[in-house]
Protein backbone atom coordinates (compact mmCIF):
# COMPACT_ATOMS: atom_id res chain seq x y z
CA UNK A 1 0.00 0.00 0.00
CA UNK A 2 1.48 3.36 -1.08
CA UNK A 3 0.33 6.99 -0.82
CA UNK A 4 -2.10 6.83 -3.74
CA UNK A 5 -4.02 4.10 -1.87
CA UNK A 6 -4.41 6.12 1.35
CA UNK A 7 -7.21 8.35 0.10
CA UNK A 8 -10.12 8.37 2.52
CA UNK A 9 -8.07 7.11 5.48
CA UNK A 10 -7.61 9.24 8.57
CA UNK A 11 -4.38 9.60 10.56
CA UNK A 12 -5.26 6.84 13.04
CA UNK A 13 -6.13 4.49 10.15
CA UNK A 14 -2.71 5.06 8.63
CA UNK A 15 -0.97 4.58 11.98
CA UNK A 16 -2.80 1.30 12.58
CA UNK A 17 -1.98 0.01 9.09
CA UNK A 18 1.70 0.74 9.71
CA UNK A 19 1.57 -0.98 13.13
CA UNK A 20 -0.13 -4.08 11.77
CA UNK A 21 2.21 -4.16 8.76
CA UNK A 22 -0.59 -3.79 6.25
CA UNK A 23 1.62 -0.93 5.12
CA UNK A 24 5.06 -2.50 5.02
CA UNK A 25 8.51 -1.75 3.65
CA UNK A 26 10.62 1.11 5.02
CA UNK A 27 10.13 3.41 2.01
CA UNK A 28 6.36 2.87 1.86
CA UNK A 29 6.10 3.41 5.61
CA UNK A 30 7.93 6.73 5.26
CA UNK A 31 5.70 7.87 2.40
CA UNK A 32 2.58 6.85 4.34
CA UNK A 33 3.82 8.76 7.37
CA UNK A 34 4.38 11.99 5.49
CA UNK A 35 0.97 11.58 3.87
CA UNK A 36 -0.60 11.45 7.36
CA UNK A 37 1.14 14.70 8.30
CA UNK A 38 -0.13 16.29 5.10
CA UNK A 39 -3.66 15.29 6.12
CA UNK A 40 -3.25 17.28 9.35
CA UNK A 41 -2.73 20.57 7.52
CA UNK A 42 -5.36 19.77 4.89
CA UNK A 43 -7.99 19.19 7.59
CA UNK A 44 -6.98 21.99 9.98
CA UNK A 45 -9.36 24.95 9.60
CA UNK A 46 -8.46 27.32 12.47
CA UNK A 47 -6.01 30.24 12.40
CA UNK A 48 -4.31 29.22 15.64
CA UNK A 49 -0.61 28.58 14.86
CA UNK A 50 0.08 26.96 18.23
CA UNK A 51 -2.88 24.63 17.86
CA UNK A 52 -1.69 23.52 14.42
CA UNK A 53 1.82 22.94 15.73
CA UNK A 54 0.41 20.81 18.55
CA UNK A 55 -1.60 18.73 16.05
CA UNK A 56 1.45 18.24 13.81
CA UNK A 57 3.63 17.12 16.71
CA UNK A 58 0.89 14.85 18.03
CA UNK A 59 0.66 13.20 14.61
CA UNK A 60 4.44 12.90 14.37
CA UNK A 61 4.75 11.27 17.80
CA UNK A 62 1.90 8.83 17.12
CA UNK A 63 3.50 7.69 13.88
CA UNK A 64 7.05 7.35 15.23
CA UNK A 65 5.76 4.96 17.88
CA UNK A 66 4.22 2.65 15.27
CA UNK A 67 7.54 1.23 14.02
CA UNK A 68 10.40 2.49 16.23
CA UNK A 69 13.15 0.68 14.30
CA UNK A 70 12.32 2.23 10.91
CA UNK A 71 14.41 5.41 10.82
CA UNK A 72 13.02 6.10 7.35
CA UNK A 73 9.70 6.97 8.99
CA UNK A 74 11.31 9.21 11.59
CA UNK A 75 13.46 10.99 9.01
CA UNK A 76 10.47 11.46 6.71
CA UNK A 77 8.48 13.03 9.54
CA UNK A 78 11.39 15.32 10.40
CA UNK A 79 11.52 16.39 6.76
CA UNK A 80 7.84 17.32 6.92
CA UNK A 81 8.45 19.61 9.90
CA UNK A 82 11.23 21.61 8.23
CA UNK A 83 10.78 25.36 8.55
CA UNK A 84 7.40 25.35 10.26
CA UNK A 85 8.70 26.90 13.50
CA UNK A 86 9.71 30.01 11.54
CA UNK A 87 6.38 30.38 9.75
CA UNK A 88 4.56 33.64 10.50
CA UNK A 89 1.02 32.28 10.30
CA UNK A 90 -1.00 29.10 9.76
CA UNK A 91 -1.22 29.57 6.01
CA UNK A 92 2.57 29.72 5.72
CA UNK A 93 2.90 26.68 7.98
CA UNK A 94 0.50 24.76 5.77
CA UNK A 95 2.33 25.86 2.63
CA UNK A 96 5.68 24.71 4.01
CA UNK A 97 4.32 21.32 5.03
CA UNK A 98 2.75 20.84 1.61
CA UNK A 99 6.00 21.79 -0.12
CA UNK A 100 7.94 19.46 2.16
CA UNK A 101 5.54 16.65 1.27
CA UNK A 102 5.91 17.15 -2.48
CA UNK A 103 9.69 17.30 -2.20
CA UNK A 104 9.95 14.19 -0.02
CA UNK A 105 7.72 12.07 -2.26
CA UNK A 106 9.65 13.21 -5.33
CA UNK A 107 13.01 12.48 -3.67
CA UNK A 108 11.83 9.10 -2.42
CA UNK A 109 10.54 7.89 -5.78
CA UNK A 110 13.56 9.26 -7.66
CA UNK A 111 15.88 7.50 -5.19
CA UNK A 112 14.06 4.24 -5.87
CA UNK A 113 14.63 4.64 -9.61
CA UNK A 114 18.31 5.54 -9.24
CA UNK A 115 19.07 2.68 -6.87
CA UNK A 116 17.32 0.23 -9.21
CA UNK A 117 19.58 1.35 -12.05
CA UNK A 118 22.80 1.31 -10.03
CA UNK A 119 21.98 -2.04 -8.48
CA UNK A 120 20.67 -3.62 -11.65
CA UNK A 121 23.86 -2.86 -13.52
CA UNK A 122 25.86 -4.78 -10.90
CA UNK A 123 23.86 -7.98 -11.46
CA UNK A 124 25.55 -10.08 -14.12
CA UNK A 125 24.22 -12.29 -16.88
CA UNK A 126 23.38 -15.71 -15.46
CA UNK A 127 23.49 -14.63 -11.80
CA UNK A 128 21.45 -16.34 -9.13
CA UNK A 129 20.41 -13.63 -6.66
CA UNK A 130 19.16 -14.41 -3.16
CA UNK A 131 16.90 -11.89 -1.43
CA UNK A 132 15.34 -11.79 2.04
CA UNK A 133 11.97 -10.29 3.04
CA UNK A 134 10.19 -7.94 0.61
CA UNK A 135 12.22 -4.87 -0.26
CA UNK A 136 10.82 -2.77 -3.11
CA UNK A 137 14.25 -1.16 -3.41
CA UNK A 138 16.20 -4.42 -3.72
CA UNK A 139 13.56 -5.88 -6.04
CA UNK A 140 13.80 -2.76 -8.19
CA UNK A 141 17.44 -3.61 -8.92
CA UNK A 142 16.59 -7.22 -9.74
CA UNK A 143 13.79 -6.14 -12.08
CA UNK A 144 16.10 -3.61 -13.75
CA UNK A 145 18.60 -6.37 -14.51
CA UNK A 146 15.85 -8.59 -15.92
CA UNK A 147 14.47 -5.76 -18.07
CA UNK A 148 17.98 -5.23 -19.45
CA UNK A 149 17.70 -8.74 -20.85
CA UNK A 150 19.93 -10.51 -18.36
CA UNK A 151 19.11 -14.17 -17.82
CA UNK A 152 18.94 -14.31 -14.00
CA UNK A 153 17.26 -16.35 -11.30
CA UNK A 154 16.14 -15.40 -7.81
CA UNK A 155 15.96 -17.34 -4.56
CA UNK A 156 13.54 -15.77 -2.08
CA UNK A 157 13.30 -16.66 1.60
CA UNK A 158 9.92 -17.09 3.28
CA UNK A 159 10.93 -14.42 5.83
CA UNK A 160 9.06 -15.69 8.84
CA UNK A 161 7.00 -15.02 10.83
CA UNK A 162 5.04 -12.62 8.57
CA UNK A 163 6.21 -14.42 5.40
CA UNK A 164 6.88 -11.30 3.34
CA UNK A 165 8.86 -13.58 1.03
CA UNK A 166 5.57 -14.85 -0.35
CA UNK A 167 4.92 -11.34 -1.66
CA UNK A 168 8.41 -11.24 -3.17
CA UNK A 169 8.00 -14.58 -4.91
CA UNK A 170 4.61 -13.66 -6.37
CA UNK A 171 5.82 -10.23 -7.47
CA UNK A 172 8.83 -11.64 -9.31
CA UNK A 173 6.78 -14.46 -10.83
CA UNK A 174 4.33 -11.92 -12.24
CA UNK A 175 7.29 -10.33 -14.03
CA UNK A 176 8.23 -13.79 -15.43
CA UNK A 177 11.47 -13.74 -13.44
CA UNK A 178 12.44 -17.31 -12.44
CA UNK A 179 12.13 -17.51 -8.65
CA UNK A 180 12.50 -20.25 -6.06
CA UNK A 181 10.89 -19.86 -2.62
CA UNK A 182 12.74 -21.43 0.32
CA UNK A 183 12.31 -21.63 4.08
CA UNK A 184 14.65 -19.34 6.01
CA UNK A 185 16.60 -22.24 7.47
CA UNK A 186 17.56 -23.42 3.96
CA UNK A 187 19.72 -20.34 3.28
CA UNK A 188 23.06 -21.95 4.15
CA UNK A 189 22.23 -25.04 2.10
CA UNK A 190 21.28 -22.93 -0.94
CA UNK A 191 24.08 -20.36 -0.64
CA UNK A 192 26.47 -22.50 -2.71
CA UNK A 193 24.17 -21.88 -5.68
CA UNK A 194 24.07 -18.10 -5.15
CA UNK A 195 26.17 -15.46 -6.95
CA UNK A 196 24.92 -12.38 -5.10
CA UNK A 197 22.68 -11.41 -2.19
CA UNK A 198 20.50 -8.28 -2.47
CA UNK A 199 18.52 -6.97 0.50
CA UNK A 200 16.95 -3.71 1.60
CA UNK A 201 17.32 -1.94 4.94
CA UNK A 202 15.14 -0.30 7.55
CA UNK A 203 18.00 1.59 9.18
CA UNK A 204 21.71 2.01 8.55
CA UNK A 205 23.88 3.05 11.49
CA UNK A 206 26.84 5.41 11.34
CA UNK A 207 29.26 2.48 11.64
CA UNK A 208 27.77 0.79 8.57
CA UNK A 209 25.73 -1.80 10.46
CA UNK A 210 22.48 -2.66 8.69
CA UNK A 211 19.21 -3.05 10.58
CA UNK A 212 16.79 -5.11 8.54
CA UNK A 213 14.19 -7.87 8.74
CA UNK A 214 15.01 -10.53 11.33
CA UNK A 215 17.18 -13.20 9.72
CA UNK A 216 19.16 -10.79 7.55
CA UNK A 217 22.26 -11.14 9.71
CA UNK A 218 22.16 -14.93 9.32
CA UNK A 219 21.87 -14.56 5.55
CA UNK A 220 24.86 -12.20 5.63
CA UNK A 221 26.88 -14.63 7.76
CA UNK A 222 26.21 -17.47 5.32
CA UNK A 223 27.11 -15.23 2.36
CA UNK A 224 30.35 -14.18 4.10
CA UNK A 225 31.28 -17.81 4.76
CA UNK A 226 30.68 -18.70 1.10
CA UNK A 227 32.39 -15.56 -0.27
CA UNK A 228 29.14 -14.39 -1.86
CA UNK A 229 28.83 -10.58 -2.22
CA UNK A 230 26.23 -9.12 0.12
CA UNK A 231 24.66 -5.92 -1.20
CA UNK A 232 22.29 -3.56 0.61
CA UNK A 233 19.97 -1.19 -1.27
CA UNK A 234 18.92 1.83 0.78
CA UNK A 235 17.89 5.44 0.29
CA UNK A 236 19.92 8.07 2.14
CA UNK A 237 16.98 8.86 4.45
CA UNK A 238 17.38 5.39 5.98
CA UNK A 239 20.73 6.39 7.49
CA UNK A 240 20.41 7.16 11.20
CA UNK A 241 21.80 10.53 12.29
CA UNK A 242 21.21 9.65 15.93
CA UNK A 243 23.64 6.71 15.84
CA UNK A 244 26.44 9.16 15.06
CA UNK A 245 25.87 10.65 18.51
CA UNK A 246 25.79 7.40 20.44
CA UNK A 247 22.13 6.43 20.27
CA UNK A 248 21.39 2.75 19.70
CA UNK A 249 18.78 1.53 17.24
CA UNK A 250 15.74 0.20 19.07
CA UNK A 251 14.89 -3.30 17.86
CA UNK A 252 11.14 -3.67 17.72
CA UNK A 253 9.68 -6.61 19.65
CA UNK A 254 6.36 -7.62 18.13
CA UNK A 255 3.38 -9.56 19.43
CA UNK A 256 4.21 -13.23 20.20
CA UNK A 257 0.93 -14.27 18.57
CA UNK A 258 2.59 -13.68 15.18
CA UNK A 259 4.60 -16.84 15.93
CA UNK A 260 2.28 -19.07 17.96
CA UNK A 261 -0.79 -18.88 20.17
CA UNK A 262 0.72 -18.00 23.58
CA UNK A 263 -2.11 -19.98 25.24
CA UNK A 264 -0.51 -23.16 23.87
CA UNK A 265 2.77 -22.31 25.64
CA UNK A 266 1.66 -21.01 29.03
CA UNK A 267 5.03 -21.46 30.77
CA UNK A 268 7.19 -20.44 27.82
CA UNK A 269 8.56 -16.97 27.15
CA UNK A 270 8.08 -16.10 23.48
CA UNK A 271 10.32 -13.52 21.81
CA UNK A 272 9.48 -12.04 18.42
CA UNK A 273 12.11 -9.45 17.39
CA UNK A 274 11.21 -7.93 14.04
CA UNK A 275 14.74 -6.88 13.05
CA UNK A 276 18.39 -7.71 13.60
CA UNK A 277 21.71 -5.95 13.02
CA UNK A 278 24.15 -7.09 10.34
CA UNK A 279 27.74 -6.05 11.13
CA UNK A 280 29.47 -3.85 8.56
CA UNK A 281 32.13 -6.54 8.11
CA UNK A 282 29.58 -8.73 6.33
CA UNK A 283 28.37 -6.00 3.96
CA UNK A 284 30.20 -5.60 0.65
CA UNK A 285 28.51 -2.38 -0.43
CA UNK A 286 25.50 -0.16 0.11
CA UNK A 287 23.75 1.19 -2.97
CA UNK A 288 22.17 4.61 -2.41
CA UNK A 289 20.75 7.23 -4.76
CA UNK A 290 23.94 9.19 -4.09
CA UNK A 291 26.10 6.35 -5.38
CA UNK A 292 27.62 3.08 -4.23
CA UNK A 293 29.50 3.23 -0.96
CA UNK A 294 31.32 0.87 1.37
CA UNK A 295 29.74 0.38 4.81
CA UNK A 296 32.47 2.62 6.20
CA UNK A 297 31.07 5.41 4.03
CA UNK A 298 27.80 5.48 5.98
CA UNK A 299 29.03 8.28 8.21
CA UNK A 300 29.69 10.46 5.15
CA UNK A 301 26.05 10.11 4.10
CA UNK A 302 24.92 10.98 7.61
CA UNK A 303 27.37 13.90 7.83
CA UNK A 304 25.73 15.50 4.79
CA UNK A 305 22.44 15.52 6.72
CA UNK A 306 23.77 16.81 10.07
Amino acid sequence: MDVEELKGLDIEDIAEKIETMEIRGAAKIARAGVKAVLKVVEEFEDDDEEALLVELKKCRDRLINTRPTAVSLENGLKYMMKGIDDAENTEEMKKRVKNNYSQFIELSLKAKEDIAEYGGKRINEGDVVLTHCNSSIALGAIKYAWEEGKNIEVIATESRPKKQGYITAKELSQEDIPVTLIVDSAVRHKMKQVDQVYVGADTIASNGAVINKIGTSQVALCAHECRVPFTVCAESYKFSRETAFGDLVQIEERDPSEIVDPKDFCDVKISNPAFDATPADYVDCIITEKGIISPEGAYRIIEERI
